[in-house]
């Protein structure tokens, strides 16, 4: 039964990415405002690198506004200065968070009624659009009916194992969300690229109901608010935002932790569907390596055989699905290595599921 949701999820769910079409919608003469916005903490060294490239953007009606949470390295003077001398740049100052709302909600929300344009898109001050049209590509898949577009955020490439790790951690839970969503079952999205109307925020007051969960201001937001009719994806090159990866294993524990609990807060019916994938994958695994011993060990060579057949037909069509998805989300990892990943995740699964349910240590945005 395992291998058999497997196969389900792998031939006509994560397929739907895998044979994603890019449309040209360069010529859809759609220019709605929009505001880019970015909540930032301590973050002067990447908004120096950041802002060139958001004020530079080939658009032809945006603005940026950079709310600054209680920073203590310089930022307000510097986003003072560099507010003078860019129409498009705004800055919003926050002194102090009220003690009902977690600190990057409350900046954003600031943000976002802040912003005197129609559209929203936000990201990260430790993310890098990686063109000039970042913004244009991701309006072009807004439409009438469309109030939500989903884009990709990759993490860089550096050497070692919890960088590969990351990447295709990054990798997978994309191609989770991308193909749902495909499947007209959008459940999650990242505020490291992600757009959607002002209108849409106001109306569904904002992250009402989940203000004092630690993170959630993208996923949590999303999964509340899209629907199969209002939710698009953006998968061209041109709309990716690079972001940096965490260096050590503890820093990167900590934001999986942190990812992980919001998890819990997610609508039944998307829990449902993600716990039912996971186990999946895990209990394929824990079968495959538990009845192919115990097999082998009493000499019934056509059961060891059926197992390890119906294992390789698995692992066969995840490696060509997941080859094509990787190409189609820029070849964040390298595709003869998926086997392993994929073992791996079942590992990750396991251990950090049991510590999200388990753990009672309060987390901590910072």
């Amino acid at each position: 039964m395992a291998v058999g949701i497997q196969l389900i999820f792998i031939l006509f769910v994560f397929t739907k990415t895998a044979s994603y079409r890019i449309v040209d919608t360069s010529d859809k003469g759609f220019t709605p405002g929009i505001s880019i916005v970015v909540c930032a903490w301590d973050e002067l060294e990447n908004l120096r690198e950041l802002l060139p490239m958001l004020l530079e953007q080939q658009y032809p009606d945006f603005e940026v506004i950079i709310v600054d949470d209680r920073s203590t390295d310089g930022t307000y003077d510097y986003l003072l200065e560099a507010c003078q001398s860019n129409i498009n740049l705004r800055h919003v100052h926050v002194e102090q968070t009220p003690a009902h709302i977690t600190s990057k909600k409350y900046a954003l929300t600031l943000g976002i009624r802040a912003a005197k344009k129609d559209v929203i898109l936000v990201t990260d001050a430790d993310c890098r659009p990686s063109s000039l049209g970042w913004v244009s590509t991701m309006v072009g898949q807004l439409s009438e009916d469309k109030d939500l577009v989903l884009g990709f955020s990759p993490y860089q490439r550096r050497s070692g194992l919890l960088n590969a790790f990351v990447r295709f951690e990054t990798f997978y839970t994309a191609l989770q969300y991308f193909s749902l969503a495909l499947v007209r079952i959008p459940y999650m999205g990242v505020g490291r690229n992600l757009m959607y109307r002002r209108t849409l925020f106001l109306e569904n007051k904002g992250f009402n109901g989940h203000l004092d969960v630690m993170g959630g201001d993208d996923d949590l937001f999303v999964n509340r608010v899209a629907t199969a009719q209002n939710t698009a994806i953006c998968l061209d090159p041109v709309s990716f935002v690079w972001s940096l990866p965490k260096t050590t294993w503890q820093t990167w524990y900590r934001q999986k932790r942190r990812h992980l609990s919001v998890g819990r807060h997610y609508l039944p019916r998307f829990r449902r569907i993600l716990g039912l994938l996971a186990l999946s994958q895990l209990f394929t695994w824990l079968l495959f390596v538990g009845l192919l011993i115990t097999f082998v060990g009493l000499r019934e060579w056509l059961w060891a055989g059926l197992t390890a057949g119906l294992f390789l037909i698995r692992l066969v069509a995840l490696w060509i699905v997941y080859a094509a998805a990787n190409r189609r989300l820029g070849r964040l990892i390298n595709a003869w290595a998926l086997p392993f990943y994929d073992g791996v995740l079942s590992l990750y699964h396991a251990w950090m599921g049991g510590l999200t349910v388990f753990s009672r240590k309060k987390l901590k945005w910072r």
